[in-house]
């Protein structure tokens, strides 16, 4: 690693739940507007996570505060990788095995509500895998390399080879980010039948740490669709921060006008948005590299 990519890996670690907490701040903001509502501050979201921590430290058991630090922990790990140009089909594998803490941390507790709401984060995993999967390998495809530092080195966006990848991964994101209509093991709404579902039994800081994992999440994500439009030109940048804002634009649209789907409906439709519009994309990539 050179001296800058340490920097951007550090600057990554230590903003990261700032920037989450912010646009979750914007998310909240441009939602109450869509329902014609006034909306909380911008910086609700970073009073509500001071109180979380301010309150006192209250475990179903012991294992659930490890397991939830790691997920965390991972997840910071997972985006440390993409931003520092390591290989991104590891850094996936690390972001898939970041969830699995979360399910076995939900687990471990006798919560009906918690229980049910891991066996649905379980459905969503099984849901958007497959799809990261491909993503890493259409990389590969179009660059001979799975190293992020080779992506956006190359001479054309990966954009013009993998667009359905891309209209993909725009649909799977509302699934990692858990908004509707893929809300079915959590939701950040009242509109969840299972209370909060697999984050029923966390509070205080057990739940801050969750918060701050998922801020993390948010900018890996959007990380990743940059990937999508960074070159080797420099005003390629610029494209890829306003296609992110665009998207982080439609996320939000998308979770106000849609309603929840049953997790059936769930798994099926991924797998058919990921068979059709990755898998197809993968095969024409396949013939033409």
């Amino acid at each position: 690693m050179s001296i800058l990519q340490i920097c951007i890996v550090i600057a990554y670690l230590v903003f990261s739940p700032f920037v989450g907490m912010f646009l979750d701040g914007i998310d909240r903001k441009i939602s109450a507007r869509m329902q014609s509502r006034k909306g909380p501050s911008l910086l609700q979201p970073f009073y509500d996570l001071r109180k979380l921590f301010s309150k006192e430290l209250l475990a179903v058991n012991n294992v659930q505060l490890l397991l939830n630090l790691c997920y965390m922990i991972f997840i910071a790990v997972s985006g440390a990788m993409l931003f520092g140009g390591t290989d991104i089909l590891m850094c996936l594998f690390i972001l898939s095995t970041a969830e699995i803490f979360l399910v076995l941390g939900a687990s471990s507790d006798s919560s009906p509500y918690s229980n049910m709401g891991a066996s649905r984060e379980m459905i969503q995993m099984m849901a958007f895998e497959p799809l990261t999967l491909l993503i890493a390998v259409g990389f590969y495809l179009c660059t001979d390399s799975f190293r992020v530092a080779d992506i956006i080195k190359s001479p054309v966006s990966a954009i013009v080879f993998m667009p359905g990848m891309f209209v993909a991964l725009v649909i799977i994101t509302t699934v990692k980010l858990r908004k509707s209509p893929f809300d079915i093991s959590t939701s950040h709404h009242a509109h969840q039948e299972m209370v909060k579902g697999i984050t029923t039994e966390m509070s205080g800081s057990m739940l801050g740490i969750v918060n701050i994992a998922e801020y993390y999440e948010i900018i890996l994500l959007f990380g990743i669709f940059a990937l999508f439009f960074i070159n080797s030109v420099w005003w390629s940048w610029l494209i890829a921060i306003a296609v992110c804002c665009a998207v982080f634009f439609v996320e939000t649209l998308i979770d106000n006008v849609c309603a929840r789907l049953k997790w059936k409906i769930t798994l099926y439709s991924c797998w058919l948005i990921t068979l059709i519009a990755a898998g197809l994309n993968l095969f024409i990539l396949m013939i033409i590299m």
